[in-house]
């Protein structure tokens, strides 16, 4: 939980990627803790992943896994498929002189914020450093849009901060599990003009937040609104009290002139 009370600001790439998003919507959620109760289908995949991630703890940590396999055929499924398709995550070369370490934590400090990454796993050696994350989404992200996101780049970032290795012998790799039931996965190398493009803005971004959480603590004045043609606000659980229900409603009014969409084929996007 972010706490605006001690000198130091905990921030992780979640803050980040909210606060890019919307910096209202990070005021709601975390300054006035306004957080609504999930969705029941959102909450079912949080709750699966997580126990995914144990699983590969685990299993990393060299600890038993059968009993949490037998109580879910999925995570048997993705179990089973994962380990065909990288077989070197699961069984490492004893003699190979590596670091492994699952649920790896680093912290780097810019200013008043302290920047907390976990990696799922790390595997390191004298030349080379891999950052693996696990998901359980149905549907991966684009790979542009993943390299955006501020998971992809602090977790980067943050490595390349705290070690010496070389900028292009860091990589960091997502692995789908349930990609259209086959395991997937994206990987991002870095560089030095990643590097420097996230350092230009993650400043930036920084700076924001300083000014921002400043007139809000002071000057009473609320963080800034994103604008109002966005398709954020149709969705979010904070439009009223931003004064963006009527873009709800004016969507849903619009929706509602249309003909019955039933024998309209889908279009996969």
């Amino acid at each position: 939980m972010l706490s605006t009370s001690t000198q130091i600001l905990r921030l992780s790439q979640g803050h980040l990627n909210l606060l890019a998003a919307c910096p209202r919507k990070f005021q709601h959620s975390y300054l006035e803790q306004l957080n609504t109760p999930l969705d029941p289908k959102h909450e079912e995949y949080q709750i699966l992943g997580s126990r995914f991630h144990l699983l590969m703890q685990q299993k990393e940590m060299g600890l038993p896994i059968d009993s949490l396999l037998q109580t879910d055929h999925r995570l048997q499924n993705w179990m089973t498929d994962f380990t065909k398709i990288a077989p070197d995550i699961f069984t490492p070369d004893p003699d190979n002189q590596t670091f492994r370490e699952s649920e790896h934590y680093r912290t780097l400090q810019i200013g008043d914020y302290l920047l907390t990454v976990i990696y799922d796993l790390l595997i390191a050696d004298q030349y080379q450093a891999q950052i693996l994350d696990w998901k359980t989404n149905p549907q991966p992200p684009k790979p542009k849009i993943l390299a955006q996101n501020w998971q992809t780049r602090l977790y980067l970032y943050v490595l390349a901060e705290t070690s010496n290795y070389l900028l292009e012998n860091i990589s960091m790799t997502y692995w789908f599990v349930q990609s259209k039931g086959k395991t997937q996965n994206i990987k991002f190398i870095y560089n030095e003009k990643k590097h420097q493009k996230t350092a230009e803005d993650l400043n930036q971004l920084l700076n924001n937040f300083t000014e921002w959480v400043n007139n809000y603590q002071y000057h009473n004045i609320s963080f800034p609104q994103i604008a109002e043609s966005s398709k954020i606000c149709e969705s979010c659980q904070y439009a009223v009290r931003c004064h963006r229900q009527k873009i709800k409603e004016v969507t849903e009014n619009t929706y509602s002139q249309f003909p019955s969409l039933e024998n309209i084929q889908e279009v996969s996007l």
